[in-house]
Formats: C-alpha cells, structure tokens, sequence
C-alpha cells in the first residue's frame, strides 16, 4: 500500500473544518485591517531563500526540499512565506510605485525536518506582509491584528518581545557578542561555532541547555540599542499597554531567519508542549534591497496553523443545508431538478439511492442538514414536496415551486 511521505499529512475531518475555520477567521481579520490576498509559487530559485532566510539559518543549511530541475535550474520547495512575497513585490515594481501594500497570504511550506507534534515537513502557514510604513505603529498594528486573530478563535497566548536593533546599532553589539564567544568557545556546541562565524546573534536561539547556560551571562542587544532603535522599542511597548495587550521582554528572542532588525516578537502558547511558537515576525526593513529592490520598510508575520489546531475553540456547530431525496426511483429526476435550483442560494446534498422517508432523514441528520427534502410517489403526481425543518422540528408538505 501506498503511503503519504513521513512528515507530510492528509487534513481530513474533524481537522479540516477546524482547518477552514482557522482560514475564514484570519483571512476577514486581515481584510478589516486593510490586508488583501496574495498568491505566490510553492516553488522558487534557491537562490532567493539563500539571500533572504541567510546560508547561516538551519532552514537553508539542514532543512530544504532542493533539487535541480529538468531545464538545469537550482530550485526549491518554499520553506516560508515572506521571501516569495518579496519577491512578487520587487519583480512587478511594486517597490517603485510607492505607497502602502499590505499582502495576507496562507498554504503549505516545506522544510526536511524530524517529524514531531507540531512541526511536520509539509505544514501550512497564515500569515502578513506590510510593505512601505516606516512607523512603529505599523509594528503594533501588526501586533493587534495577530492578538485579534487568536481571540477570535478563543487561544490563549503569551507574546514576547525583542528588538533586534538596526545597521547602526548591530555592528558594535556583534562585536561584544563575538568577543564573549570567542571566550567561551571551548564550550560552545558545533551550530554555535558555526553561526559564530556567520550571523552571531542566532547562537542566543541556540536549543542546547548547555550553550543557554553560558548566553545568561552574554551582553544583551537591548542594552546597546541605538538612540532611534531605543525610541522606538519603547514606543512599541508603550503603544502594547495603552491597548491592552500584555507582554514580556525576552531578550534571547532573535527569530530563525537571518532578515529581521528592529522589533522581533512571538506568540507561545503553554497548551502545546515543547513547541510552544505559534506566530511570529517582525520587521525586515532591509529585505527588499537585499533582493534588489528600492529600500522598502517592511514588517509581517506567520501563524504555524497545525500547531494551533487543536487550541481553537470551535464555534456550537448548527444544522445548515439542505438534503434531497426520494422514495421511488420516478421521483428522482425532479429531485434533481429542484436541487439544481436550490443550489443557487443554498448547500444541497442529494440521495441518489430512493430510500424510506425514515432513511432519508437519517440520512439528513448524518450530515446536520437543516432541512429534509423528500418526494414520493403523492408528491410526485401533485408537484409537491415533503419538507421537514430538522432544527424547528416542523414539517409540511408544499408546492414544489414554493421551494
């Protein structure tokens, strides 16, 4: 027998409706927060993710879905969404048509990882680009609408905080931070060492006890934060508590992509074991020139949607629809008929097998119809039709074009 690949899996009920639930819930968030839809190729050049995510992340050095093409091009599976977004945003000018573009996006992504709860190797994200808004405030908007998300699907979270300074700041703190490396390299673990001599400040998400023993006593990026890094971090956390929205500083916080600078933040939840990241971003104001476009500003950010599957509250499920049957097999045409019309408005299930009026309503309560549609034999002659309310608990039989 055939099987889905290890990591990869089929989204089948009851996962699926809470899947869809998910879906329609961020995507109409986003659209009140002025976000709108963006599609982009689940295949792209390496190369972008290679300048983008950075050769020093584990998802470009351990964890893609690489492969040469037929036509000799280096290409991958997307590992996530941001890059490609940029991509699209740069490749038809958008960058050079100023303005404000906000992007939501969702689908799969794929990273060659160890399967485990919550992380597979295909596995599906939510998430939001803001190109063009240089203000803080764009940061807290983003913040909110994620806050908003989560509250209307009833998940509990805790959000934490970082700022990852900018091109002014980060230079001299890599200094320090290398210096303390350096003094303790005898005891760093093999991706420390490497990402020491690559993106330093990725060694402080480092997952070894042994390593976050040592980064207690490392100098913190919040504390040699430039005079505009500071401002604005201050005005970040001020604008989150006017609001309502509570937070705590986490200052090892440096996220698993190499583009972000300024504010880092992510959602956690305590409900779903080791991997407890459910959303998370920033911003990346130098990721557009870095895949040549014209210096954009930009933040966004990405929900991990397996991983908050089984948090959601789902909302008291209610009887919708309609359901159609018939008692003899001379009835079904008009069935047919009479769904076909009714389908214009409304979600029609047919039988096509004629069954007792007691099968048939089975039948609609298996699939929680609101309504039982039936015609026999009488119904049939007189252009009439059985119909029950299965909520109301009402029945009546009526003309077929009053239907």
């Amino acid at each position: 027998m055939i099987r889905s690949l290890r990591g990869m899996n089929d989204i089948l009920p009851p996962d699926n409706a809470r899947f869809e639930y998910f879906l329609d819930t961020a995507a109409s968030v986003a659209k009140r927060y002025g976000f709108t839809y963006i599609e982009t190729p689940l295949l792209e050049e390496t190369a972008l993710f290679k300048r983008s995510v950075g050769e020093s992340s584990d998802i470009v050095g351990k964890e893609m879905y690489q492969f040469t093409d037929k036509g000799d091009n280096d290409v991958c599976l997307r590992p996530e969404g941001t890059a490609g977004v940029v991509r699209a945003f740069v490749q038809n000018k958008l960058d050079r048509a100023g303005g404000i573009h906000r992007y939501f996006y969702h689908g799969p992504m794929f990273r060659y990882e160890r399967p485990q709860k919550g992380r597979l190797r295909e596995f599906h994200q939510f998430g939001c680009e803001s190109f063009g808004v240089q203000s803080v405030y764009e940061d807290v908007t983003i913040i909110m609408m994620i806050a908003d998300i989560l509250g209307a699907l009833g998940i509990g979270y805790r959000l934490k905080l970082n700022s990852l300074g900018d091109h002014n700041c980060m230079p001299q703190y890599r200094e320090k931070l290398v210096g303390f490396l350096d003094a303790h390299e005898a005891h760093l673990c093999e991706d420390c060492l490497r990402r020491k001599a690559t993106n330093p400040i990725r060694v402080l998400d480092c997952k070894n006890e042994r390593c976050q023993i040592i980064y207690k006593k490392a100098p913190k990026l919040i504390n040699n934060l430039c005079e505009s890094c500071n401002s604005d971090f201050d005005t970040l956390k001020h604008l989150l508590e006017e609001n309502g929205i509570v937070y705590e500083i986490d200052t090892h916080l440096v996220r698993g992509l190499d583009y972000y600078s300024k504010t880092a933040f992510e959602f956690v939840s305590d409900d779903i074991g080791a991997q407890s990241a459910i959303a998370g971003g920033g911003r990346y104001d130098r990721l557009v020139e870095f895949l040549d476009g014209r210096a954009t500003p930009a933040v966004g950010f990405a929900i991990g949607i397996e991983r908050l599957l089984e948090l959601i509250a789902m909302p008291e499920a209610s009887r919708e629809g309609y359901y159609m049957g018939a008692m003899d097999t001379e009835s079904l045409p008009q069935i047919m008929q009479l769904a076909k019309q009714k389908r214009m408005t409304q979600n029609v299930i047919v039988e096509y097998s004629p069954k007792s009026l007691k099968a048939h309503l089975k039948g609609a309560d298996r699939i929680h119809a609101r309504y039982c549609v039936v015609i026999g034999e009488n119904e049939r002659t007189e252009g009439k039709v059985w119909v029950k309310d299965l909520e109301a608990k009402t029945e009546a039989v009526i003309e077929a074009e009053a239907l």
